[in-house]
């Protein structure tokens, strides 16, 4: 899944945070809530405008985010 065309970013729209397209919905909004145990139901019953495909993508965000991170270590 390509996560780009459902998250987007505005500095005018909570502060340039990555968003659900459409929304002031943040990425971080549904990882916390997700890690804090709740389903892709449990989003998609609290928050009725989202899509299954919404969640999947910030999912696929947070995933990107990891896999591009790098660590450096001091000498």
């Amino acid at each position: 899944m390509n996560s780009q065309p459902r998250i987007t970013t505005d500095y005018q729209v909570m502060l340039g945070k990555p968003i659900i397209n459409g929304t002031r919905i943040t990425v971080e909004l549904v990882l916390r809530k997700m890690a804090q145990g709740a389903t892709a139901n449990d989003l998609l019953a609290m928050y009725p405008h989202l899509s299954n495909d919404d969640v999947l993508a910030c999912l696929d965000y947070a995933a990107d985010l990891a896999a591009n991170e790098e660590t450096i270590r001091a000498a």
